[in-house]
């Protein structure tokens, strides 16, 4: 922008010419994310049951009259298209961004293919979607078999929720949605993530056997990581993050 800003003749020079850019600490840059046991463990997870404690709330019937309800547990279960999300990340590996942009049309079953070609991000609390990150953010990546059976009981399951909600729904055939079809916020998933953790390492008594407490970002982190355990070659795995360097992904994960 400053550049710019010189060239147009409306500032004298670029300030940040002058600034020294810090060094940084390779230490505080140590990549988390889950072991190859632990995947596991978290994809097996993600299909149980758990029990949610409701607290003590009052509640109105159709005649507004309200009644207390005491607090009770009862049993719960991520949703589908929750399910489904952390599968993607964890097999495919994109951004939280360019998952949350997905529609249909992005999926080609024929193919076994996922195309990524734009983001969701926020800003001024705002939610807009723009061109992914970088020229190279825009790709084609391969699906796993089982992702994509997944995805289409999912495909059914929102077709047959759209019609339970008739004219309420206002959705544009984005694939993770709201209660009434619209585009689903991009923190959204990162608080379920973090809330399936907690959730899940509740009912773990073994300190040992417990998920770390990473975050939703470092599933790709894992994807990056078990393709490289993997003998996957590094352009291979630096295309598929969307990384323009491969030189970025062997920042990020060598060893």
């Amino acid at each position: 922008m400053l550049s710019t800003a010189v060239r147009w003749q409306l500032i004298e020079y670029n300030p940040c010419d002058r600034v020294k850019v810090p060094k940084t600490d390779k230490k505080s840059k140590k990549v988390r994310c889950f072991t190859i046991e632990q995947t596991q463990v978290f994809l097996e997870a993600l299909e149980r049951s758990y029990p949610v404690t409701r607290k003590p709330h009052t509640r109105k019937n159709a005649s507004r009259k309200e009644s207390t309800v005491k607090e009770y547990v009862q049993p719960y279960q991520l949703p589908t298209q929750l399910i489904l999300f952390f599968n993607l990340a964890v097999f495919v590996g994109p951004r939280r961004s360019e998952l949350v942009a997905l529609t249909w049309n992005d999926i080609d079953y024929e193919s076994g293919t996922l195309s990524i070609d734009k983001a969701t991000v926020t800003a001024d609390n705002e939610v807009y979607t723009k061109a992914p990150k970088n020229e190279t953010s825009e790709r084609t990546l391969t699906l796993p078999r089982s992702v994509i059976e997944m995805m289409k009981r999912y495909r059914i399951e929102q077709q047959e929720y759209r019609l339970s909600i008739g004219d309420q729904w206002i959705g544009k055939d984005y694939i993770f949605i709201q209660w009434n079809g619209a585009q689903m916020h991009p923190d959204t998933p990162y608080k379920a993530f973090k809330k399936f953790i907690e959730r899940y390492n509740s009912t773990i008594e073994n300190e040992s056997d417990k998920l770390p407490n990473i975050t939703l970002h470092d599933l790709r982190h894992t994807s990056a990581t078990l393709l490289i355990a993997d003998t996957l070659d590094i352009r291979t795995v630096a295309n598929r993050l969307g990384h323009a360097q491969t030189s970025t992904t062997l920042n990020i994960y060598a060893t």
